[in-house]
């Protein structure tokens, strides 16, 4: 069994400490830095306000790119597409 040791990350100018085993510590790097991207383009646009929508909205973006890229079962993207209307209800314009 692995250790898992702490690995800080730093996602729009924030520091998050997240525990990870020491194998899987450059894919977590990875992602974060993937996701500091998504989350500074979304933020220069300008059109959303809010670290919080800011984060949806990458995360929406990124399970999008994903949905593409893997062309999951029907099911899955309807439940998707689902949970992407249950967002939209929830977190109304700024």
């Amino acid at each position: 069994m692995s250790s898992s040791d702490t690995v800080e990350v730093k996602i729009l100018d924030k520091e998050y400490l997240i525990a990870c085993p020491e194998e899987a510590r450059a894919q977590l790097e990875s992602a974060a830095k993937h996701l500091d991207g998504k989350m500074r383009e979304i933020r220069t646009g300008g059109k959303v306000h809010g670290t919080e929508r800011i984060a949806v909205m990458a995360a929406l973006n990124i399970t999008h790119d994903m949905l593409q890229d893997s062309q999951l079962s029907e099911s899955t993207e309807k439940m998707i597409n689902e949970l992407d209307e249950k967002l939209d209800a929830a977190l109304p314009p700024v």
